[in-house]
């Protein structure tokens, strides 16, 4: 198994998952059931999570069938075809485009289902604008994944594509974003001072609420700490989007690296921890004083350890996988 066989398992969470979620959120909003309304936030950050690494897969599956030939290449798009006569490269990048715009569209539409769950968990329920900006950008990114797993079913399935050579308005999107933070004079470095920032916030938050847990700051309550996670995962969403910027510059250094591999796997481990944290914990009601149950104590120290795992690999790309 490699990571071509990863993306054949994931590649339909983005369009299955969030079509189940964006149905349970429209029965709610129509039903106005308060628990189908948090099952379909839980369910659009969860696909959002996973998106992740279902575009970083999708690089692999195209050097397989492109025989080797790096999608982010310079030289991809000379010629028609790949060597597999079935495949078009124009239509593997077209994918990749309609799949980057769905994939940025989903990680929004994440985003503020978390806030929503972090507004449930502070206030009871989610504020109303929250709630409208999560439909809209749920609708949308309904759409652009729909479509993005279309022409993704065309590259293999010669038979239902309108023509041999597709052009979408998506156009080869993703090749130009690449382009853009490579060849300006201060993409790559600003991408890199922002990833830091990111990586600070979240960092920074993550270790305040678990040393909390652990009693180093039991003068501190829960609910004047929590008012922090935002700040978090704003960090998080900022190291997605930066991180996705330098994949998509240079998908050839990242695809097979090991240590990239490694930091993505703890990576979904750290936000499964994150959603257990929001959803389940009993922490949540902790005053100045208190002791952290257990299970708070675990999921903080499985928390620290998955986030420090993170940077080690990290900051090990260029040693264990040589990729700059």
């Amino acid at each position: 198994m490699d990571l071509t066989h990863a993306h054949l398992l994931l590649n339909h969470v983005p369009t299955i998952g969030f079509g189940v979620g964006l149905f349970l959120f429209l029965w709610a909003l129509a039903s106005g059931s308060f628990d189908m309304k948090r099952a379909a936030l839980v369910l659009f950050t969860g696909v959002a999570i996973l998106t992740i690494p279902t575009y970083w897969t999708g690089n692999a599956a195209a050097e397989i069938i492109c025989k080797g030939i790096d999608p982010g290449a310079a030289d991809f798009t000379q010629g028609t075809t790949c060597p597999d006569a079935t495949a078009s490269r124009s239509l593997i990048q077209t994918h990749e485009g309609a799949a980057l715009l769905a994939f940025g569209f989903i990680e929004f539409t994440g985003a503020f289902a978390w806030l929503g769950l972090w507004q449930i968990r502070r206030f009871k329920q989610p504020a109303q604008w929250n709630i409208i900006v999560v439909l809209v950008l749920s609708l949308v990114s309904m759409a652009l994944v729909a479509r993005a797993a279309n022409i993704g079913g065309e590259i293999r399935h010669s038979e239902i594509r309108e023509n041999p050579e597709i052009t979408t308005p998506e156009g080869h999107f993703a090749r130009e974003v690449g382009l853009m933070v490579t060849s300006a004079p201060y993409g790559w470095p600003s991408l890199e001072t922002l990833h830091f920032i990111g990586l600070s916030l979240l960092i920074g938050v993550v270790a305040l609420i678990d040393l909390r847990m652990l009693g180093v700051f039991r003068q501190a309550s829960f609910p004047s700490l929590h008012r922090l996670l935002p700040w978090g995962i704003l960090g998080f969403a900022v190291n997605t989007l930066t991180g996705m910027l330098f994949f998509v510059a240079a998908p050839g250094q990242y695809a097979h690296n090991i240590a990239f591999v490694w930091k993505i796997v703890l990576m979904m481990l750290a936000n499964a921890n994150m959603l257990y944290f929001t959803l389940f914990d009993e922490a949540w009601e902790l005053k100045a004083g208190d002791e952290a149950p257990f299970t708070a104590k675990f999921a903080s120290v499985s928390a620290l350890v998955l986030w420090i795992a993170v940077l080690y690999f990290g900051s090990m790309l260029p040693f264990l996988g040589n990729a700059f």
